[in-house]
């Protein structure tokens, strides 16, 4: 039988998916470039990624960035805890401001296109205090998400 983590009743998601009408091999070479997530960021967060490029995306891969939100600087680093090109991968925050990340980045070809799909877990921190915070970084999340979907349309169109 497989036990729940302690943060399980306090765990949300975000799921998104998008057709490209781009092959799969070039989506996913899109993605499997981290300097492209600047791109892909909304300009409010300033964010930056610290670990020097070119990174080898591969299982085990650490990126550090450095961002803001509502005008506080904070670090944050992934690991890339699953990387299977051209179909999927998972980044796990290692460190920074949720108390639990994981997104998975899942890619599959449909039609001429590619059917691209994102799916975050995440806990915020504080536990029980931490749900006071949801409304708002859900909202910010959604931003995050649709402005995202918005430039990957236009830089891959």
């Amino acid at each position: 039988m497989r036990s729940e983590s302690p943060a399980a009743p306090f765990r949300h998601s975000i799921r998104r998916s998008t057709l490209l009408h781009r092959p799969l091999d070039e989506v996913f070479a899109f993605f499997a470039d981290a300097g492209n997530l600047e791109r892909i960021t909304p300009p409010e967060l300033r964010f930056r990624i610290l670990t020097p490029l070119p990174i080898e995306m591969r299982s085990g891969a650490r990126i550090d960035y450095r961002l803001s939100l509502y005008g506080v600087p904070f670090r944050w680093r992934t690991e890339i805890a699953l990387w299977e090109p051209p179909h999927r991968f998972v980044d796990v925050q290692r460190s920074g401001p949720y108390r639990e990340w994981v997104h998975t980045h899942r890619f599959t070809a449909e039609g001429e296109g590619t059917r691209m799909e994102d799916e975050v877990h995440y806990v915020l921190p504080l536990g029980r205090l931490g749900l006071a915070g949801l409304p708002p970084v859900r909202r910010q999340l959604d931003r995050i998400f649709d402005f995202r979907e918005a430039r990957i349309r236009e830089l891959l169109a």
